[in-house]
């Protein structure tokens, strides 16, 4: 079975990938900043008509939460990544390092980049929860 990117089912596989990673728990353990808000922009042409945002109540290794948001509620996080769908389908398939990405402004980061930068590791292992759920993309 497979979960199509960026829909509900999807994040909540996402989550509970996030919750199996013994490396996420190891490398967050100090994360105490609170929700990261990923914004998939639209791309009607494949079948997102509007913008989603991803909510993941992460705190010392855990994600309490992970489920669909408007923009609106993605906004409220004390982290919120932005990035157009193309940028989002590197990063699940490992094409693209998230922290590379905002650094060379292909991902937008609303939130402390010297917060994020020192998750560096906690970042890559999110990522690496990403590629343990079987997903299917929209333009595939």
């Amino acid at each position: 079975m497979s979960f199509t990117f960026p829909f509900a089912d999807w994040v909540a596989a996402y989550g509970t990938a996030i919750n199996a990673s013994s490396a996420y728990q190891a490398a967050s353990a100090e994360w105490t900043h609170g929700a990261v808000a990923l914004v998939v922009n639209g791309r009607p042409e494949i079948g997102l008509s509007e913008p989603v945002g991803i909510w993941l109540e992460l705190e010392r290794g855990v994600c309490h939460e992970a489920r669909l948001v408007t923009v609106a509620e993605a906004q409220r996080a004390p982290f919120v990544i932005t990035a157009d769908y193309a940028r989002w389908k590197e990063i699940v398939k490992k094409e693209l390092a998230p922290i590379a990405g905002i650094l060379q402004r292909k991902l937008m980061l609303q939130g402390s980049l010297a917060i994020v930068v020192r998750f560096m590791h906690s970042a890559e292992e999110l990522v690496n929860a990403a590629t343990t759920v079987p997903t299917r993309f929209l333009d595939e």
